[in-house]
């Protein structure tokens, strides 16, 4: 859980001041929505984005519909660029850039005996994504940035926290050279608060909500990385207050008609559906509270949007909150 005494790690300064953001949380809480939609805030005041992706598909281009997006670097909408990070060709353009001759490098990184390497060597699979990711920070047009802020759509949590201490795995064990170099400069933009940053993303359940709360903690504790901000998706409008709440869940026999849910008058099923509402704001609310409690201070909350939230239109409605 996240340790007593360390809740100031976010930096007094705004998502657009910073170069480097990593999202996270559990696996189907919204990730990419909600990358989506900083991608479109950011956008809409003039900052040029990079979304970089990881993971056998990519629901991005689908939302901003767009066309499919691969390795290679595209336009998806005004002063918004995306990738689909592909480790095998990021292990070879890594190589490219260290070896400085294209046509060895392919012979290195082509070659199934040291590809078997490479896929087997701890670590080197996340860095080639997350390396990838952070190189994009580093690219430059003339005598700024190529990208003002490169939003990194990482992997679920448990796998998202192992990609994240790889560059401190590579200080430890590598020895002086080009690898050791630049995960050096990377861990340092990522510890950076005024650059960068980890936005963790979590739906307003139980088990979402202690999942992020884990992962807070690892941020403040053991990888002491800046907390960008912590996002609540898909919260329901309220419908009762919480007398109200109370009294239609603390009714035994009526919420067990809620559960039964058959052969119900039409009185009893509207009945029945207020009882399920309340209850889902029960624990919508004490939720909110848990994160809000834990953090700190307030959270981006984001409402559920029924059937649109993966749509152009919704990710411009989601993007008005950042």
């Amino acid at each position: 859980m996240i340790p007593e005494g360390r809740t100031r790690t976010r930096a007094v300064v705004s998502l657009d001041e910073r170069s480097f953001v990593f999202v996270t949380g559990k696996g189907g809480v919204g990730k990419t929505t909600v990358t989506a939609a900083m991608a479109t805030a950011l956008a809409a005041r003039g900052k040029r984005v990079l979304v970089a992706m990881c993971g056998a598909h990519e629901r991005l281009s689908s939302m901003l519909e767009q066309p499919a997006i691969g390795h290679d670097v595209v336009a998806v909408g005004t002063n918004i660029w995306a990738t689909l990070i592909d480790p095998a060709r990021a292990m070879e353009e890594y190589g490219e850039l260290v070896i400085k001759v294209k046509a060895l490098a392919r012979l290195v990184f082509e070659n199934r005996y040291t590809n078997g390497f490479f896929r087997a060597a701890p670590g080197l699979h996340d860095w080639a994504m997350l390396g990838k990711a952070w190189w994009h920070t580093t690219e430059r047009t003339g005598t700024r940035p190529k990208y003002d802020i490169v939003l990194f759509d990482a992997p679920a949590t448990g796998h998202g926290l192992d990609m994240l201490r790889v560059p401190k795995v590579i200080l430890d064990v590598v020895p002086p050279g080009v690898l050791r170099r630049d995960a050096e400069r990377a861990w340092e933009l990522f510890h950076d608060a005024s650059r960068a940053g980890v936005v963790v993303v979590s739906l307003p359940e139980d088990m979402p909500v202690t999942e992020s709360l884990e992962l807070v903690g690892a941020l403040r504790g053991e990888l002491d990385m800046p907390l960008e901000r912590v996002v609540i998706n898909g919260l329901l409008p309220a419908l009762f207050d919480e007398t109200e709440r109370s009294r239609l869940t603390a009714d035994g026999p009526l919420f067990e008609l809620a559960r039964a849910g058959i052969d119900l008058s039409p009185a009893e099923a509207a009945l029945a559906s207020a009882v399920r509402r309340a209850a889902r704001e029960q624990i919508q609310a004490r939720n909110v509270a848990r994160l809000q409690h834990a953090i700190g201070g307030e959270l981006t909350q984001l409402p559920f949007l029924i059937g649109r939230a993966d749509t152009l239109d919704g990710i411009r409605e989601l993007s008005r909150h950042f």
